[in-house]
């Protein structure tokens, strides 16, 4: 059916995608056979071609098989951006499995939820991990545990040098090998190489990834083969000029955010794209990455671009390779955007999207009309719309606010073993975001907040966003963030957190003449508490939650 928003979908975008007829693991056979010597991994110097890489993927798979991996069974990989990381998801899928994301920065308790929770069979973790994932494992139905190494894929020398520089940063290198502690590195290489080819169906459950939400419950989103797939082809759709073979990644978002997991691996591997892998982001090994290997494409969130902006040396650095840059995950302050395109010369497409629609619904074109602070329009076969806040039923009409309601083939099958919530969350085949956003005339979408961010002062509703948007112009912030905080008088009052850039002085009133001068009255904040550093998750996202926690927890403590 044809959208307001078609009309501004650049040449070649086709308004609908075909419907997926294969598992996804399919896409890199396809790129394998496509692309045999094409290099698919780079990692600290090592590199895999797409033939190796799917060579390894069989072999594993034929592994886990033999350690009782059958269709349907959990396995949970707990690794850093690694080819390990790669090999292990799509050996998971190749065999029936079901890929269980874990965080490497989970603590023992937090993981032990999430194993009991998934039901993981088997865990694939790393040697430096070892010591928690000993601490958590054995109160779960985890029956093997496949322990891999960083020197696993170095290159020589520096597979040789890896332990005294590990020893020199005390990670741990010690695990108890036997029994039902098994080598990555071994179980590959001594792999029949036959996996079992079961029948996998497009509709079957390849992966259970799990989202905090609003709740501060983890959920595990169940996300199909046929979901991951759509939601790769409605990307590569979106840029209609990348060349299969040709293209460059560098690859630093983790690939166990879904973020990550869908645009930085499974992305390239679809185009039979080269994946520079970086395990972390450190401001200057990225920019001498980047130097080094050329990328045509970056997928980053808003604290790497602000890194980035800010670093002194950066005019060193030549990063006129990259053509695209994809930013996600957290609203990109449009100062930011604006700022990183000159000094580049690159295209920022911001695009939206949530754990539960694998992830991306929203974004903005490259060549057609786009609008700053927009999260652009609706990826194609994705249908949005602005729903009242109260009901959920009500379609809001052209610049009213209400909650981003999406329906598309990338959106989620529900939350595991939460019948409840799915049906909170998805009603008549609409995903209900939680999102608070307006769409224009055009059908393009603009996120004012989440529903449970939204402050209320003295009756007014107070969207952080606005509050932060502001912030980012003043040119002597670097990081900044708004919450709500209780007020005896307007019920909440807005607080904002600012970390002023290095060099730089700013005081209070500074800071709130700005805000005086550019918003209304009722939203400027009344209180400034200035941080050398946010508190963020490893995507990017400021974690305004815990920012809320602690003035809560603050002001408890001050009335006792």
């Amino acid at each position: 059916m044809e959208k307001t928003w078609h009309q501004f979908y650049d040449e070649g975008v086709p308004h609908d995608i075909d419907p997926p007829q294969d598992p996804l693991f399919v896409c890199l056979e396809r790129s394998a056979q496509a692309f045999p010597q094409m290099t698919a991994t780079e990692f600290i110097g090592a590199r895999l071609t797409y033939q190796q890489l799917a060579d390894q993927v069989k072999r594993f798979a034929a592994s886990l098989s033999q350690l009782g991996v059958e269709p349907g069974d959990r396995v949970a990989i707990m690794l850093p951006n690694c080819p390990q990381t790669i090999i292990t998801y799509y050996a998971t899928l190749r065999i029936g499995g079901v890929v269980v994301m874990t965080n490497p920065m989970y603590v023992e308790r937090e993981l032990g939820h999430q194993l009991r929770d998934a039901g993981a069979k088997v865990l694939v973790g790393l040697d430096h991990l070892y010591p928690r994932i000993d601490r958590a494992w054995k109160d779960t139905a985890v029956e093997q545990l496949v322990i891999t190494s960083i020197r696993d894929y170095l290159p020589f020398p520096l597979n040789f040098l890896y332990p005294l520089k590990a020893k020199k940063q005390n990670l741990n290198m010690k695990v108890p090998y036997g029994g039902s502690i098994h080598s990555f590195k071994r179980l590959v290489q001594d792999s029949p190489g036959n996996p079992p080819l079961p029948e996998v169906a497009v509709d079957d459950l390849a992966l259970l990834q799990y989202t905090g939400g609003t709740t501060g419950v983890a959920k595990g989103v169940m996300l199909t083969h046929g979901n991951l797939v759509a939601n790769v082809m409605q990307i590569s759709a979106w840029l209609p000029s990348l060349n299969c073979g040709e293209e460059r990644f560098i690859c630093v978002l983790p690939f166990f955010h879904v973020f990550g997991m869908t645009a930085a691996m499974n992305w390239p591997i679809y185009l039979a794209a080269t994946m520079t892998l970086l395990p972390r982001f450190e401001t200057k090994d990225f920019l001498k990455t980047i130097n080094k290997s050329g990328p045509t494409i970056a997928l980053l969130v808003p604290t790497i671009f602000t890194a980035l902006i800010n670093y002194p040396e950066i005019s060193k650095y030549n990063l006129s390779s990259i053509n695209y840059v994809v930013s996600g995950s957290a609203p990109l302050p449009v100062e930011i955007m604006n700022r990183f395109e000159k000094l580049t010369g690159s295209v920022i497409l911001e695009g939206y999207g949530l754990t539960e629609s694998s992830p991306v619904t929203h974004v903005n074109p490259v060549k057609s009309k786009r609008k700053a602070g927009s999260i652009g329009i609706a990826l194609p076969s994705t249908d949005a719309r602005i729903v009242d806040l109260e009901t959920g039923t009500e379609e809001q009409q052209v610049g009213q606010p209400g909650e981003l309601a999406i329906k598309g083939p990338q959106v989620m099958k529900g939350y595991w073993n939460m019948d409840e919530e799915t049906a909170k969350t998805i009603k008549d085949g609409w995903l209900h975001t939680g999102d608070i956003a307006h769409m224009d005339e055009d059908g393009y979408v603009f996120i004012i907040d989440r529903k449970k961010d939204m402050i209320i002062a003295g009756g007014y509703n107070i969207y952080p966003r606005d509050i932060d948007e502001v912030l980012y112009e003043h040119p002597k912030i670097a990081d900044a963030v708004t919450i709500g905080v209780p007020d005896e008088y307007r019920g909440e009052t807005v607080k904002i957190f600012v970390v002023v850039k290095p060099g730089e002085t700013l005081t209070e009133e500074e800071v709130i003449a700005h805000c005086k001068e550019r918003l209304a009255s009722y939203k400027v904040p009344r209180l400034v508490e200035f941080r050398e550093e946010l508190p963020k998750t490893m995507v990017g996202k400021v974690l305004r939650k815990e920012l809320r926690a602690e003035e809560l927890r603050k002001r408890k403590e001050k009335k006792e």
